[in-house]
């Protein structure tokens, strides 16, 4: 069974393995995520975890202004199970508390990934040439409607 809670410090391990199976070459440095764990004014960081293993995790960057989902990614052999969603759902509760806005930048070429955020609202506003630097592949920005 899934649960849904906040990510801390000692998860880094296993977030840090899925970075590199998810988002490689393009992955954050545990350091990076040492530093936004920190930062929880302005940060909120969730795992979904199934028992003791993570199996997805998720991030948000919010302000008075607008939030950013930073993050989000589920283990290749746990999609399509709808934790993502429940990820992405759980950020949009936070982001609707913090801020009036949601953006997010998701690669061009993932178009599973792009439906998930169009279910929950969210439209293409535009494309950041080469954002991912690693793979130099472009992001499509998105604003929830």
């Amino acid at each position: 069974m899934i649960e849904l809670r906040p990510m801390t410090r000692d998860d880094l391990t296993a977030v840090m393995r899925l970075e590199v199976e998810l988002f490689s070459p393009d992955t954050w440095t545990r350091a990076m995520y040492l530093e936004e764990l920190g930062m929880t004014d302005t940060r909120s960081y969730t795992v979904a975890v199934d028992g003791d293993e993570v199996v997805g995790y998720a991030g948000l960057i919010a302000y008075p202004d607008e939030a950013h989902v930073a993050t989000i990614g589920v283990t290749g052999t746990r999609q399509g199970e709808g934790i993502g969603g429940r990820l992405l759902d759980a950020l949009l509760v936070e982001a609707d508390r913090r801020s009036p806005v949601v953006l997010l930048e998701v690669r061009a070429t993932d178009e599973a990934t792009q439906g998930l955020y169009a279910r929950r609202g969210f439209v293409p506003i535009g494309v950041r040439p080469g954002y991912y630097p690693l793979s130099g592949e472009d992001a499509l920005v998105m604003r929830r409607g």
